[in-house]
């Protein structure tokens, strides 16, 4: 079968997996609030079970807390699972799999029946994020150029924002069909970018690290050569999980897992799942909030790209440090603006959503919209890559198989 060396295209089909978390969040951040779904989930009086009553409040607010969080459970369980399945079958059928569960966690939501199946629905989505989430970049390390690496794993988070923007447009043109196809058919569209992944996949070449590992040199030097007709000293195939224990490595290890740790707890998700409620306690209403969402969305994906052009130039240190402060700065003013200027919602919350417990009117609203849009615009270039640092790419150098020298490129 005929194979691309084309690091960019590889790249650019690779990065689907990362898309795939974005089309997760789109698809419930601009549907949660939906008439549609509100009333098929229903767990007022009126529900559950599909009704267009005026009592539409939805599930409770700890049952949608459950909802979203589902999948970052089932992420929890994919990325545990995923350096398993990747040394047995390589990098690529290990993404190929990730692609295969989310057609099936997907069909699964667009087929809910009640709130428990599509809690399994978002399960199983989220084990194909964890899977995908954690080979992706790992995948496109292994086979790209040092001086490159950084800014083409980047490109990952680049795909999450344009998954989310994509997506929430998509789920925004549905809000307006009556029904439960509203949120069926969004929910079934995000199947697309997986069978597009399976398949460009197909015409991928594997990792050669992971191929040279398993005593295909030889197949390992034909990729090379096809990528960029370069080799290296082949000395760290045989790395396993136990090298992270080792005292060497357990600074390595609590950097790459603390910045990913805090990467989640800078509050990036809430702003991004929740973003619709946020706005509509900033007293936006109707198809405003909805629109309103979207342009941080646009914000997200533009403010990416500076991060991809200068990332390897800046380095990874400062722009964590930078972003982690301007966040801070943002949120902060969101929570003086709202406990200065605003107060309770009525009991029951904002349009019957106990979650939208707080208003607050005027020019005050305008400026915890700015800041929600600062916030997006400072975690995009920064916390949004996280990259750290990346694996050392090793395989088999031809002249070290003739007897020669070889050179450890890193």
């Amino acid at each position: 079968m005929w194979r691309t060396g084309n690091i960019y295209f590889i790249t650019a089909i690779a990065v689907i997996g990362g898309g795939l978390f974005g089309f997760d969040i789109a698809s419930m951040s601009a549907i949660i609030s939906t008439k549609a779904y509100l009333c098929y989930f229903n767990e007022g009086p009126d529900g559950p079970g599909y009704n267009d009553s005026t009592d539409c409040s939805g599930p409770h607010s700890s049952t949608q807390g459950g909802i979203t969080a589902s999948m970052a459970g089932g992420s929890w369980l994919g990325s545990l699972l995923s350096g398993y399945i990747t040394d047995k079958v390589g990098r690529k059928s290990a993404i190929q799999v990730g692609a295969v569960i989310w057609m099936v966690g997907s069909i699964l939501c667009c087929a809910s029946q009640d709130i428990a199946m599509l809690i399994v629905g978002r399960i199983i989505n989220g084990i194909s994020v964890g899977i995908c989430s954690a080979q992706v970049p790992v995948y496109i390390s292994e086979l790209s150029p040092p001086s490159k690496r950084g800014r083409l794993v980047g490109t990952q988070q680049w795909a999450i924002t344009w998954g989310i923007m994509i997506m929430f447009y998509i789920s925004y043109g549905c809000s307006y069909i009556n029904g439960t196809a509203a949120f069926r058919l969004p929910w079934g569209i995000q199947m697309t970018p997986a069978v597009i992944l399976f398949i460009g996949l197909l015409f991928l070449p594997e990792s050669p690290r992971w191929l040279a590992k398993h005593g295909r040199e030889d197949e390992a030097l034909d990729i090379l050569a096809l990528v960029h007709a370069k080799g290296d000293d082949e000395q760290q195939i045989h790395v396993t999980w136990k090298e992270l224990l080792k005292p060497a490595m357990l600074n390595r290890l609590h950097i790459g897992m603390f910045t990913q740790i805090w990467a989640q707890l800078t509050g990036m998700n809430v702003m991004m799942y929740y973003i619709t409620y946020v706005f509509a306690m900033a007293d936006l209403k109707g198809n405003n909030v909805l629109l309103s969402s979207s342009i941080q969305y646009i914000i997200n994906v533009i403010t990416t790209i500076p991060a991809l052009i200068w990332l390897d130039r800046w380095g990874r240190r400062k722009p964590l440090l930078i972003g982690a402060v301007l966040m801070m700065t943002w949120l902060f003013a969101v929570a003086g603006i709202m406990a200065t200027y605003g107060h309770a919602a009525p009991a029951g919350g904002l349009n019957g959503i106990a979650a939208e417990s707080w208003i607050t009117p005027g020019r005050a609203a305008k400026a915890i919209i700015a800041c929600s849009y600062l916030f997006v615009a400072s975690y995009a270039p920064t916390w949004g890559p996280r990259i750290l640092g990346l694996p050392t790419r090793t395989v088999p150098s031809p002249r070290k198989r003739q007897g020669s020298s070889s050179q450890h490129v890193r």
